[in-house]
């Protein structure tokens, strides 16, 4: 039915069926997580949803003490409350905390398909403007809360990334990369940043987060920009420079396509070999069993498959086919189970949580909406040997739906702190958590 109707997007079915059939017809998962999620994931199928599967968690933010349930071994506390949308984090050298409160950039449509996204984002906790603001957090007495916060930078695009290089601190609009001058303890940048890198924004800008990671020796960015649809069904005109990390050369200010054929990457970071990973939301409309979300390594020149391929199997809705590509692409490294929107990633190498969590990568999990039951909304821990992801992920954080499974919070991005606690964004309740080890 799918190569008939590719040009109709997501949100127009939505539309057609109206805002509350989501609940009546579901499509089910019928294999276990733990058989979506790892090296070797079962890649069943395809269920092709005419009717989408819709399910998303209402808000119920926490409550005064309330906070997610962590491992045995560990304690999560709030670092910082009262933000607008916190997203993205970065930790300066001299343990100062950056914060992206942020949102989607406004949706220009007037017609059906704008009301519906608008309502979607809504229901999940992000139907109000972006804050449009980066802001500095310190704990200047070390007892793990932080008492200062102010507004480093203001009147920005939906800002996402950011990455200090020697006295310049590189921000991600959602349409260009900025540069802005730094000073350490700078608390109020008030010069106006300068646009270095421009960015696709082209509507309906659907995955408008930019994410960035400077390379160690200062010299490069790289920057993650995820696809402008599900499966490319507006066309490849409006994909250009997406659903790829771009390598982004600073001293010439030219870029290029460093890693293709991911659907959204968010998550950046760098392994302690030096490889640099990243985190990716698959495709949907497929079935709650399909297609699973991974982490993988983001080599040079490697394809992922994004729009004709998912972990080199076909999809037919996407046309022309070209089944000559598959042959080169690479099957990613660690399966994350299916619609889960891994967004955060940060290595152990500087934490200092021990025990289980010494080896390996934190991964946040926003929680799905095309899935029944849901999945996600959680913080997993995923354990390296030899420079590899192996078996099954271990619990972090859990605990943000609550028991009529709606949604208190969702973790969003992952920093560590210059003590090697793992912090945490919580998007809709509005709080970066702080997880350590116990004493």
């Amino acid at each position: 039915m799918w190569r008939h109707i590719r040009n109709i997007s997501i949100l127009s079915v939505i539309a057609l069926i109206g805002f509350g059939y989501y609940a009546t017809r579901p499509d089910v998962a019928q294999v276990p997580i733990e058989k979506l999620t790892g090296r070797t994931p079962e890649i069943g199928e395809p269920r092709e949803q005419w009717i989408p599967t819709i399910k998303v968690a209402e808000v119920d933010r926490w409550k005064a003490g309330e906070a997610p349930k962590v491992a045995e071994g560990l304690v999560v506390e709030r670092f910082a409350e009262g933000l607008d949308h916190p997203r993205n984090m970065y930790t300066l050298p001299n343990g100062d905390v950056l914060v992206a409160e942020t949102n989607s950039p406004p949706r220009t449509g007037t017609g059906i398909e704008a009301r519906v996204a608008k309502w979607l984002m809504t229901k999940a906790g992000a139907g109000g403007p972006s804050a449009n603001r980066i802001s500095l957090l310190r704990d200047a007495d070390g007892d793990g809360k932080a008492e200062v916060k102010t507004a480093l930078i203001e009147g920005l695009n939906s800002p996402f990334g950011m990455a200090l290089v020697g006295d310049t601190l590189y921000v991600a609009n959602t349409d260009a990369v900025l540069a802005f001058p730094y000073k350490n303890g700078d608390t109020k940048i008030a010069a106006k940043g300068k646009k270095i890198f421009t960015l696709n924004a082209m509507a309906p800008n659907m995955h408008w987060t930019r994410n960035i990671i400077a390379s160690p020796d200062g010299k490069k960015l790289y920057i993650a920009v995820g696809s402008n649809s599900n499966i490319a069904e507006g066309g490849m005109d409006k994909e250009g420079g997406r659903a790829q990390v771009i390598q982004l050369d600073l001293e010439t200010g030219k870029g290029k396509n460093y890693t293709s054929g991911l659907r959204n990457p968010v998550g950046l970071a760098w392994a302690p070999d030096g490889e640099l990973w990243t985190v990716v939301n698959e495709r949907d409309m497929l079935g709650s069993d399909l297609v699973p979300d991974y982490l993988t390594r983001a080599s040079f020149a490697a394809d992922y498959g994004w729009p004709h391929h998912y972990w080199r199997y076909t999809d037919y809705r996407v046309e022309p086919q070209k089944p000559e590509k598959r042959q080169y692409e690479r099957r990613p490294d660690y399966a994350l189970g299916p619609h889960g929107a891994p967004l955060g990633l940060a290595f152990a190498d500087n934490a200092k949580l021990g025990g289980a969590f010494t080896s390996g990568a934190f991964i946040a999990r926003h929680g799905s909406w095309n899935r029944f039951p849901v999945h996600g909304y959680d913080v997993i821990f995923v354990r390296f040997e030899k420079g590899m992801p192996v078996g099954q992920p271990l619990n972090v954080l859990t605990g943000f739906l609550d028991k009529d499974e709606k949604a208190q919070g969702r973790p969003t991005m992952l920093a560590v702190d210059k003590s090697g606690a793992l912090l945490v964004s919580d998007d809709v309740g509005n709080i970066i958590w702080r997880v350590r080890a116990k004493g």
